[in-house]
């Protein structure tokens, strides 16, 4: 490998591009009585924005875009238009496989039971299909902010840089290349989905390979800080948030370490997406300084990324996420949440748990355990069934535990099936189930070292 010659002006576009993305994405800034970051401001923003007095816009785009999507889905599988066939993009989008089909097709019909609030209850009711729309429209906002704000962070060279000049720290620690410090730190201050839709295009960019990208988008896509602050006050423990966060950072490095480790994670294949190939390298030549290099690989990166690239490449996420996410969302998240609500499954099968955490001494264990589940459904849903208990410490516990969880099937986990990454719901859930038995003890732990009650 040799170094070669990169404009000036290249440089100049990576580090402004930088600069901004940096900014946009990583720096905290104070909101209220805690921290957000200017992303997450412009992603509320737009959402408000999107917000009349009695009708919210982002809910009628996701009715809008999962009618389209269907209709569209059923007219290319019956006459197969000539426009839809011709374009690879197109008939990718308007071809998805069997389970995406039937997703769209179960999305539409909850999708309208939920926005007129008419059928059953148990479809449309806020803790179901009405809280799966919400989730819906907050992504239609989060999507159409980061679809083209996210380049900025993959496309104009900052990861290039970073992986040169962090590799030997990051790899050790976390088995993962030095360029996902950008995308860690990235997870850690942002919105989790955010984080997995990033993690994710640079797997199917060649840029991570399997193993690589499963194991950041499960181990940092964490939960915002506001979010974090949220549920503390959900559970009535705002007052502590402070240790509360520190806990669950403490608790997500540890977690980190361990789970790409172990199996599942351990024995993912480290090879690249077959279509993208491999793109990354953080070696440094002999003989060149390591700066000089990382500033070389950042000039050349940004030197291949134009306003079209990234218009044309915003455009096609935010249509595939809409396409095939949202559909998957209002679907599945919605019959998930049905069994949690309405069917004593997750009181079955969390009785082991309650066995496992009153062992770990957590008081009133055996009623808090399906907490402990039913986070895999959705990130929400642990907070609400904990707001009422009447054990601070106990409240404290679960709830830190649950934001260290992090696969969420509604948000994090759909993200993950959606892409090219090749892991399954099966993977998902071991690591989830992994993720929970490993923090139950460790957060009561460090909640008995430093919180007092």
């Amino acid at each position: 490998m040799e170094l070669k010659p990169v404009k000036n002006s290249n440089i100049a576009k990576f580090i402004l591009a930088s600069v901004l993305g940096i900014f946009l994405f990583l720096i905290p800034i104070p909101q209220g009585t805690t921290f957000t970051i200017p992303i997450g401001i412009l992603i509320n923003w737009v959402s408000d924005l999107l917000t009349l007095e009695n009708v919210n816009l982002a809910s009628v785009a996701v009715l809008i875009f999962i009618t389209f999507s269907t209709i569209v889905t059923i007219i290319n599988k019956l006459f197969k238009p000539a426009i839809i066939q011709k374009s690879e993009k197109l008939n990718k989008i308007f071809s998805p496989s069997p389970l995406y089909f039937i997703s769209r097709i179960v999305g539409l019909i909850i999708v309208y039971l939920a926005y007129f609030q008419i059928g059953p209850e148990m479809i449309w009711s806020d803790a179901t299909g009405g809280s799966m729309l919400g989730v819906s429209a907050t992504l239609a906002s989060v999507i159409l902010c980061i679809a083209f704000l996210m380049p900025l962070l993959t496309d104009f060279g900052i990861m290039e840089f970073v992986g040169v000049v962090l590799r030997k720290v990051v790899r050790p620690l976390f088995t993962v290349p030095g360029r996902s410090a950008i995308d860690l730190i990235t997870s850690w201050l942002g919105t989790s989905n955010a984080a997995a839709i990033l993690t994710t295009g640079q797997y199917e960019s060649g840029f991570y390979s399997a193993r690589e990208a499963a194991t950041i988008s499960m181990n940092f896509s964490f939960v915002s800080i506001p979010f974090c602050y949220v549920i503390a006050t959900l559970i009535g423990v705002e007052s502590k948030f402070t240790v509360f966060y520190l806990i669950s950072l403490i608790g997500g490095v540890v977690l980190a370490f361990i789970i790409p480790r172990i199996p599942p994670l351990r024995m993912l294949p480290d090879t690249y997406d077959s279509i993208s190939g491999k793109q990354i390298n953080e070696e440094v030549p002999s003989g060149v300084s390591k700066l000089k290099w990382a500033l070389n690989l950042a000039g050349h990166r940004a030197e291949g990324t134009t306003a079209k690239t990234v218009g044309r490449s915003g455009l096609h996420i935010y249509a595939t996420m809409f396409m095939d996410l949202i559909p998957v969302v209002m679907a599945w998240g919605t019959i998930v949440l049905i069994l949690v609500e309405y069917t004593p499954i997750f009181q079955w099968i969390s009785i082991p748990f309650g066995w496992y955490m009153d062992l770990c001494g957590i008081e009133g264990a055996s009623e808090v355990a399906p907490a402990a589940l039913v986070g895999f459904a959705d990130q929400y849903i642990p907070p609400l069934m904990l707001a009422d208990f009447p054990i601070e410490r106990t409240r404290f516990i679960v709830g830190c535990m649950s934001l260290l969880q992090i696969i969420y099937m509604t948000e994090i986990g759909l993200i993950v099936l959606k892409s090219r990454v090749p892991v399954n719901a099966g993977h998902l859930f071991i690591v989830f189930l992994e993720r929970t038995i490993i923090a139950i003890p460790l957060v009561t732990l460090l909640t008995n070292l430093l919180v007092t009650f």
